[in-house]
């Protein structure tokens, strides 16, 4: 999860994150899912924003 919290961050779309990871879009979906119910984010940018505030992710 921390890996595609990652990617997300980036701006990755759930297929390019299909693509790098080597995983289903199933497996994506559940783990996105899984991440915004743990963080309490309604959508992508709030989780995007909560991995820049974790440091799991940097501005380029």
């Amino acid at each position: 999860e921390r890996d595609i919290l990652a990617l997300i961050a980036r701006g990755l779309t759930n297929q390019e994150i299909c693509d790098q990871l080597w995983l289903t879009m199933p497996t994506i979906k559940t783990h996105i899912g899984n991440l915004r119910a743990k963080t309490q984010s309604r959508d992508r940018v709030q989780l995007a924003l909560f991995a820049l505030r974790a440091g799991i992710a940097e501005l380029t």
